[in-house]
């Protein structure tokens, strides 16, 4: 009888969510594109959230609760899932690093039409949003000076591939007619 009854005790229970609605626990941080899309919708929506947080920090220098304010994510989900990314001031505020390893999945325009390409460094990420300004900014005026600055250029992938960056303004001209260039197609298929 009293053997049933520590069994009954010790009986696994349900796992409880911890903050907004994570397993508790450790969450592991997809590392390839293929986890990462393995992950549900709502889980990449909050990782793109999180690295936008950083990014913002990092950018304009803006505390974690104005950043986290402006897209929408908890401050502590950003320090759950970023905290890598981040590091804390003697004044107790968190400030972002100079660069990071999150991982981020956006898409590259190539001859055939967007490809998504997993980053794992925050400056090849910079790289690729400089390059799609370029881009944006040759379809909606023309100006092809910025798009020149990207001629011969590569990004490194997260599987340490390069890739070149498309600069062939027929190319872009075409693809941009297609209307596969939109600016929201950076986050293709992930948010």
């Amino acid at each position: 009888m009293r053997h049933e009854k520590q069994q009954k005790r010790h009986r696994p229970r349900n796992k409880k969510k911890g903050l907004r609605g994570f397993p508790k626990g450790r969450i592991r941080a997809p590392r390839t594109a293929q986890e990462f899309l393995a992950k549900p919708e709502r889980f990449q929506d909050r990782w793109n959230r999180v690295a936008h947080v950083v990014s913002k920090m990092r950018a304009d220098g803006i505390s974690l609760r104005q950043a986290s304010r402006e897209f929408g994510v908890d401050p502590r989900t950003v320090l759950k899932l970023g905290k890598s990314a981040l590091r804390k001031r003697t004044s107790g505020r968190y400030a972002a690093r100079a660069s990071d390893r999150l991982l981020r999945v956006l898409a590259v325009p190539t001859v055939d039409g967007t490809r998504e390409v997993a980053l794992r460094d925050s400056r090849q990420a910079s790289i690729l949003g400089r390059y799609w300004d370029a881009v944006q900014r040759y379809l909606q005026t023309g100006d092809a000076s910025a798009i020149q600055k990207f001629q011969g250029k590569r990004i490194t992938a997260g599987n340490r591939a390069r890739i070149p960056l498309l600069t062939d303004l027929d190319q872009l001209s075409r693809l941009g007619n297609a209307g596969v260039l939109s600016f929201e197609s950076l986050y293709a298929r992930v948010a």
